[in-house]
Formats: structure tokens, C-alpha cells, sequence
């Protein structure tokens, strides 16, 4: 085990019982559920909330509006605002934000390598507690 890992791991061990520790708190903030993709997509250029929302698919405007201030406020999404008629607002990652998503885009992309040995995995799992 690395030592930043043993590092985010006593942080996040000692956080217990606490206020969620600061790594943490990033972590669940990269690796929600919207979080995820919202990463992933800006990764590919800068968007506009509404493109963003239909390429993300199925996020209310709410959800996709908490995701992406949360992001900004963790230095990972940059909110560009031009003062125009109507009003155009763009989102892009900036350098901390496309770190981030590389490394998400690492694990998406093994789990898309590997999504055979888990349906395998899960199959053989529910068959033998079908047989107890």
C-alpha cells in the first residue's frame, strides 16, 4: 500500500464518529453518481448546461445544477458566464478537474474491459444463494 494511501485511509478512519474528512469528501464528490459523468463528459470539450444535461441523459436540472457547483467549488469545473443575450454559460474542466477525470476515465473504461467477469461473478453469486 502507497503511502498516500495509507495516508487517505488513517484520514478517512480517524473521520469517524466526525465531519467527513476533506479526502473524502472529494472522493464521494468525483465519484457520485452524477459526479462521474459529468466528468467524463467534459473531458471531451466544453459544454453548455443544457447539451451537457442531454448528453448525460435522465439528470433532472436540479441534480445536474448541485453536481456541477459542487464541482466548481472543488476546482474541478470552471463555470464561464458571458455577458450576453441571452445569457451563455459554458462548463469545462480545469487542469485539477481533468486530472480527476482521466483517472475516472481509467476505471470507467475497466470496468467497460471487464463488465464480462462481473456478470460472470454475479451469476455464479446469485445461483449459489438461490441454493441455500
Amino acid at each position: 500500500m502507497s503511502v498516500s494511501t495509507e495516508n487517505f485511509l488513517s484520514a478517512a478512519t480517524a473521520a469517524q464518529g466526525e465531519a467527513m474528512c476533506p479526502h473524502r469528501l472529494v472522493l464521494e464528490h468525483v465519484t457520485s453518481r452524477w459526479g462521474v459523468l459529468v466528468l467524463l463528459q467534459l473531458l471531451d470539450r466544453p459544454y453548455r448546461f443544457s447539451e451537457l444535461r442531454r448528453a448525460i441523459g435522465r439528470v433532472s436540472e436540479k441534480m445536474l445544477t448541485q453536481t456541477l457547483q459542487t464541482l466548481e467549488r472543488d476546482g474541478l469545473v470552471h463555470r464561464d458566464a458571458k455577458p450576453v443575450i441571452p445569457p451563455r454559460v459554458d462548463y469545462s474542466l480545469t487542469d485539477l478537474g481533468r486530472e480527476a477525470a482521466e483517472r475516472v476515465q481509467g476505471l470507467a473504461e475497466w470496468t467497460a474491459r471487464r463488465m464480462d467477469a462481473v456478470q460472470e461473478a454475479r451469476e455464479r453469486y446469485d445461483t449459489a444463494k438461490q441454493q441455500l
